[in-house]
């Protein structure tokens, strides 16, 4: 049965997207079957591997409203090698119509039941705010993992998450934790980037993922492309990173 990892940061702009379809091909390429769910009306992750959002005859949108079983929505990213529950603009339509539903926060967990058995990975792509789709991300998911450059308004963001997690946790999704802090578009050459990245791993330990993902123009090329930075340079500082960091997951998860 499928371990469900939600991708999340309330802050826009620290890689969410390029984490989640780069470890989705990274633990594919590790032999893993994976299924990526887009959760962002962007449609970015979808775009990302190679799935044309405008061309969809259904999405996402479709399972949340009712209209559709998970099963019906579901496709391929051939340069990716794992499976795909995309997104596209209607998705932001969502928000508004399921206000409505008795178990809106619920509703893609328990689509993701129907199909959680086919799989060893669901990995989720949040959008970047404390939305009602992120809701059902995190209700759906045994854990989060939290993209963050280390600069100083990513530490005031983290706070904000970690605090929305908990009350989560408490309330809706008691299996719901952190498993870990990814740092993400890293360049040791500045130094308030080490001096964050030290504060991090004194404040929340083996919480932070020993992967460090670095700074990479390979990986923001790869998006234009249709493919996930691992398949685009697979030789790439960025691609290593993101395939070491699949293999750390398979770890980490071992020990849970």
């Amino acid at each position: 049965m499928a371990k469900i990892f939600c991708i999340a940061n309330q802050k826009g702009g620290v890689g969410k997207t390029t984490t989640a379809i780069n470890l989705a091909a990274g633990l594919a390429n590790l032999g893993q079957r994976v299924l990526l769910v887009d959760l962002d009306p962007q449609g970015n992750a979808t775009m990302g591997s190679g799935i044309d959002k405008s061309q969809l005859e259904y999405s996402i949108y479709q399972v949340l409203i009712g209209h559709r079983e998970i099963i019906e929505t579901k496709c391929r990213s051939e340069s990716g090698g794992y499976d795909m529950i995309p997104a596209n603009r209607h998705l932001a339509g969502a928000e508004i119509e399921l206000v409505d539903f008795d178990n809106r926060e619920s509703i893609l967990r328990l689509a993701l039941n129907q199909i959680r058995m086919d799989y060893d990975f669901i990995l989720i792509d949040c959008p970047p705010a404390l939305s009602l789709l992120t809701l059902n991300g995190l209700c759906a998911a045994n854990g989060v993992i939290v993209p963050m450059q280390c600069e100083y308004f990513a530490l005031e963001g983290l706070s904000d998450l970690v605090n929305t997690i908990k009350q989560v946790h408490a309330n809706l999704n008691q299996d719901l934790k952190i498993i870990g802090l990814l740092r993400v578009m890293f360049d040791a050459r500045t130094a308030l980037q080490q001096q964050v990245s030290e504060q991090l791993i004194s404040h929340f330990g083996d919480k932070v993922f020993k992967t460090i993902i670095p700074r990479n123009v390979r990986l923001a090329e790869a998006p234009s492309y249709g493919m996930p930075g691992v398949i685009y340079d697979k030789s790439s500082r960025g691609a290593k990173a993101y395939i070491d960091f699949g293999a750390e997951m398979i770890q980490r998860i071992q020990t849970l």
